[in-house]
């Protein structure tokens, strides 16, 4: 198999080198992120399979700073920065400072790091794209084959464009015709190529989105039903309900969640869907193991567990919500996904602070039935009781029986909020915080981020078991250029071809 080297190709679009796969069939068990694949990756069907599964690897542990197993842009950065970019979750060390203070620029390493592994993993999944044809005419692959790891690509595809939509673009809700990110729909595996990857322009946030819905359609058509190791045909469909949401597609989303109904359900136990294993509430997620994961400054258990229980320990849950109002204390979210020491209370979701096996959960059931709740909600009418009931099936299998629940009546104008809080609940420590911020300071239902806890100033549990003050900082009105990320120096540098706009205030 050929090896061969490309110096000073444009950074974002392409590795260090240009090599061919090795045979796997694990996951887990993959060529280094930063290798993308030759022609002689598409000559049998076993490298072809490496091929794809070297995409879930760079998804899985990419680059930050150069230097693989950070946990961009997948394996636990999109949670830890979708996280600390809002209140809920609290920066204890100076580890994510940047993110929690919202101090970065087109030089700082954490949207650098989540700009450049996003674009590598979607080349490699674009050249990919570009090669299943021929191998299904030359006979290395059955149609069905074919099919499938066109629909693979296609949702890890839209995946990424839309984590990058969410950082580095204005909210659909505001304006679609504001600038949008590159969407970059076909691979850069030649010198020769690079000119014409350079040339695919930010576009607008309305031409992406309309894009992720072409790639998920395309996706949904093409994937099988499957567990949640892999992309499957209920990951497209969640994946549309959580962009339509995005665009204000209240219809679409409950046409969606109409599609799931009966291949999901949300668990009695809250805490099943973190427990590995499968159930009937996960739907996709990025697997990880003891020989292939984000490394101990990266990985998810590793950075948000109870130092007390071997894990760093560099992130904890807000006082902010653990002591809102809306969170019963009886609530079993709080007791039993969650830990506590001496210097604050932990989440419980990850465990595994050893070999950091935890998967990262990128989409959930419950998801698409807030999703569904809050759609209707929307609409109101009729679908206004819908929506309560939506909303009943995720709070109160978490809560006792002595504890009543929702009504439509109750709720009266406060149901809206009642489940966008349930969402603050449910996802806490899932990155989706900063997703919700995104959109909804769009649509002017928020101002972009609220007051947190001071960095570094929740020194002990009693900020959440009495009533100490706790000081507040770094908030961000959406007013503000910093509400979105700038984009980084390096690529702004590196295109000769067509240099794309840089956010304003840059």
């Amino acid at each position: 198999m050929k090896k061969f080297a490309i110096k000073n190709i444009k950074i974002a679009l392409i590795g260090a080198a240009l090599v061919g796969f090795t045979s796997s069939c694990e996951v887990t068990d993959l060529v280094p992120a930063d290798l993308i694949p030759d022609s002689e990756a598409f000559t049998t069907a076993p490298r072809i399979e490496s091929a794809v599964l070297g995409v879930y690897e760079s998804a899985q542990r990419g680059f930050y700073n150069d230097v693989v197993q950070r946990g961009y842009p997948f394996g636990s950065a999109n949670v830890e920065q979708g996280d600390l970019r809002g209140e809920d979750m609290y920066n204890d060390q100076a580890f994510y400072e940047i993110t929690y203070n919202n101090s970065y620029s087109p030089n700082s390493a954490n949207n650098r790091g989540m700009w450049i592994s996003l674009y590598r993993m979607i080349n490699r999944l674009n050249i990919i794209l570009g090669n299943l044809d021929v191998a299904l005419t030359n006979g290395v692959l059955t149609t069905d084959e074919a099919n499938g790891y066109k629909g693979e690509m296609l949702f890890l595809r839209a995946l990424a464009h839309h984590e990058l939509l969410i950082h580095f673009a204005r909210p659909y809700s505001d304006d679609p015709s504001s600038m949008g990110v590159p969407y970059r729909t076909f691979g850069i595996d030649d010198v020769a190529k690079v000119p014409e990857g350079e040339a695919v322009s930010r576009g607008t946030v309305g031409e992406d989105y309309a894009q992720l819905i072409l790639d998920l359609d395309a996706a949904e058509g093409f994937l099988p039903e499957g567990d949640a190791g892999r992309a499957n045909k209920g990951a497209a469909i969640a994946l549309k309900s959580r962009i339509k949401l995005h665009m204000e597609d209240w219809a679409g989303v409950l046409a969606e969640y109409t599609k799931l109904t009966t291949k999901y359900a949300v668990t009695d136990n809250p805490v099943t869907p973190f427990r590995g294993g499968t159930s009937t509430d996960n739907i996709f997620s990025f697997i990880n193991s003891a020989t292939s994961n984000p490394g101990t400054n990266g990985a998810l258990p590793a950075m948000y567990g109870n130092p007390d229980l071997g894990a760093r320990g560099l992130v904890k849950i807000s006082p902010i919500i653990w002591r809102a109002d809306f969170w019963d204390a009886e609530d079993t979210r709080r007791t039993q996904l969650t830990t506590r020491s001496a210097l604050g209370i932990f989440t419980d979701k990850y465990t595994d602070a050893t070999t950091f096996s935890d998967p990262n959960p990128i989409l959930r059931y419950v998801e698409v039935v807030l999703n569904a709740a809050e759609a209707n909600a929307r609409l109101g009418g009729a679908k206004t009781a819908v929506a309560v009931t939506l909303l009943n099936s995720v709070r109160s299998r978490a809560l006792p029986a002595s504890v009543p629940a929702y009504t439509v009546a109750g709720l009266g104008a406060n149901l809206l909020t009642s489940i966008l809080n349930e969402r603050r609940i449910e996802f806490l420590a899932e990155g989706r915080r900063w997703a919700d911020i995104h959109r909804l300071s769009g649509e002017g239902l928020m101002d972009g981020i609220p007051l947190k806890a001071s960095s570094r100033s929740i020194t002990s549990i009693d900020f959440y078991t009495t009533s100490k003050v706790i000081l507040t900082a770094h908030s961000l009105p959406y007013s503000s250029d910093l509400f979105v990320w700038p984009i980084p120096l390096s690529e702004l540098q590196s295109n000769i071809t067509a240099p794309i706009a840089q956010n304003p205030g840059y």
